[in-house]
């Protein structure tokens, strides 16, 4: 079954497999969202359209419908 951020619930973890660069903005990918990176998702925004997540020390927020695109392997 694949998994994505968006699926993640408040302080889980996981680790990113594979998304389609056409999708996803390039600042998201400078900043360490890249295929074996860590992700964490630390919350949602008071409305949760946004997920607010930690990549290699930086902390950012991403819409739901861009962070369902991105597949990952959870974390146990």
């Amino acid at each position: 079954m694949k998994h994505t951020i968006a699926q993640l619930k408040r302080g889980e973890r996981g680790i990113i497999e594979q998304f389609s660069t056409e999708d996803i903005p390039v600042k998201f990918q400078e900043v360490g969202c890249l295929p074996g990176n860590e992700v964490q998702l630390f919350q949602f925004s008071p409305f949760n359209d946004l997920v607010y997540l930690i990549i290699n020390d930086s902390h950012f927020a991403i819409r739901k419908e861009t962070a369902a695109l991105i597949e990952i392997r959870r974390m146990e």
